[in-house]
Formats: structure tokens, sequence, C-alpha cells
């Protein structure tokens, strides 16, 4: 009997016939709590709709509102191989093959038909700089060309190889995009150097830089973006190895110089600079 009673208290609660109530409630109760939660979840998608729009009002689609900008940007090599340690024989081409492959495939678009067409022909040594009018945006921006036969020896149009066969090889640097940053000052064009560490300085011998002061010319730069500036060529430094000595591994670090880029950043020791090994060698 007990557990009929408990049965039927149940179904009352679930549902009333005499009171006409679902789970305590009449239709008109649960109406009005389900207008409150609806109104109320309508306005926390207001506000934060809302939250959303005024903050997508602050930003800008091409130049970010706030940059973790580096005081000085990193460098990196090309090719590149893991743990930046190019080695190879070069009197066996398949282990230096994929070098030439790697620098072919990312000197293709600074080829000199493709950078005429896509680019402007700047004025050297002096910043390209592209400001907006007020309001009105100066995008997209243009880009000065930076043509592949400038890099001349290591530009693989006159040594298809990049010297790989000869044990001359071609490294190319690049320094990281910063959105805005003018390397620089006084007009002191940035430059690279590269020397070998302290235990190598006897091996590796004499260095060629492409182009021939080793510099990042200054019409490059601010760089305004991806969104901004479409078609930018980053600047390049190629450097040319050549009388290394061979069967030797060799480290050699490449430096920016600039006189507002400061390269001894004791938090980050490869800021404004790269690190890499070289060997070369020879059956003969």
């Amino acid at each position: 009997m007990a557990k009929g009673d408990k049965k039927n208290e149940w179904k009352e609660f679930f549902w009333n016939p005499r009171t006409r109530e679902f789970c305590g409630r009449t239709a008109s109760s649960w109406g009005l709590i389900f207008l409150f939660y609806l109104a109320f979840y309508i306005f926390l998608a207001g506000l934060f709709t809302l939250t959303m729009y005024v903050m997508l009002l602050t930003l800008d689609d091409n130049t970010p509102t706030y940059q973790d900008r580096l005081a000085t940007p990193g460098m990196m090599i090309r090719p590149r191989s893991e743990d930046l340690e190019i080695t190879y024989t070069k009197e066996n081409t398949e282990s230096w093959d994929m070098y030439v492959q790697a620098l072919n495939r990312f000197l293709s678009p600074y080829n000199d038909s493709v950078q005429e067409q896509k680019n402007h022909e700047c004025t050297p040594d002096k910043y390209f700089i592209q400001d907006d009018s007020g309001n009105v945006k100066n995008n997209p921006k243009r880009s000065c060309q930076f043509k592949r036969s400038i890099l001349e020896d290591c530009s693989g149009l006159y040594d298809r190889y990049y010297g790989y066969n000869d044990g001359k090889p071609c490294i190319i640097i690049k320094l990281n995009r910063v959105i805005g940053m003018l390397p620089g000052k006084d007009g002191q064009t940035p430059s690279v150097s590269c020397s070998p560490k302290a235990d190598d300085t006897d091996k590796m011998g004499e260095v060629v830089y492409f182009p021939r002061n080793g510099t990042f010319n200054l019409m490059y730069y601010p760089y305004y973006g991806k969104k901004a500036q479409v078609n930018y060529s980053q600047p390049l430094v190629a450097i040319k190895f050549l009388n290394m000595t061979l069967n030797t591994e060799i480290n050699v670090e490449c430096k920016i110089n600039a006189n507002n880029i400061p390269t001894n950043n004791e938090r980050d020791k490869f800021a404004g600079r790269v690190s890499f090994k070289l060997r070369i060698n020879s059956r003969n």
C-alpha cells in the first residue's frame, strides 16, 4: 500500500490532472520562466555581440594593434636543413642535389620576370614610405623589386648548382619580417657579416657576399604586413664560401650589422644572428 501511495505521488508530481500542473508548475508559470530565460540569454548574446563589434572597430585588417615585437628580428638560412647542418660530399650529386632543389624553389618568386611584372622599381638607399592619407588607406601598398640576378654567382642563373659541385656552396640569409621596422639609422644600410666560431678561425677561408656589400637595401623597408603588401619580396643576402677546409665541420655565425638593431640580447642569444654547421667532404 505504501508503495502504491509513493507511485501515485510521483505520478501527480509529473502531471496533476486536478490542478493541471506539470512538475509542480502550471502552464502559465512555465511560460513565464521560459520567457525570463529567453530574454536573459538574448540579452547576454546581444551584450557579447556588442562587445565583439566594438572590439573589432579598434582593429586594423592590415596592421596588428598590438605586436609582440622583438627589438631584434631573427635570421634564417636557405637551404634550411635539420638542426641547421649542411653536410655533403662534392663528388656525390645525390648528397647535395636536395640543397640545389631547395634553393631553386625558394628563389623562383625572385625571378627577374616575376619581379618586373609584380613589383615596383624603387629608389635605392632610402625608405619606401607609403603612409595612409588620414582615414583613407593606401592599400594595397607597392613592393620593391628584388631580382634574383642581384645574387649574381649565388642566383642559380649562371651556376645552376650554386657552387655545391665545386665545394664552393652558396648560403642565403634572410632577415625575419617585422611590421614597421626601419633598420639602419641616419641612412646607414644594415648588412650581414659571417665569421667562424673561435675554434674554426683558420678553416672557413674566404667568403664573398651578394649583393657585393652584403646589405639589405633600405628601399625594402618598412614592411607593412602580408595583407597590405601582398607582393612583398623579402631582401636576401647570399654568402659564397670559396676555399673552406674540406672534410671538416665548421661552425659559422652570421649576424646583422645596423646602428639601431642590438645583437647582444642576453635573453635571446640568437636574436639578429644565425649559427649553422657546414661540412664539405671530398674523396680526393
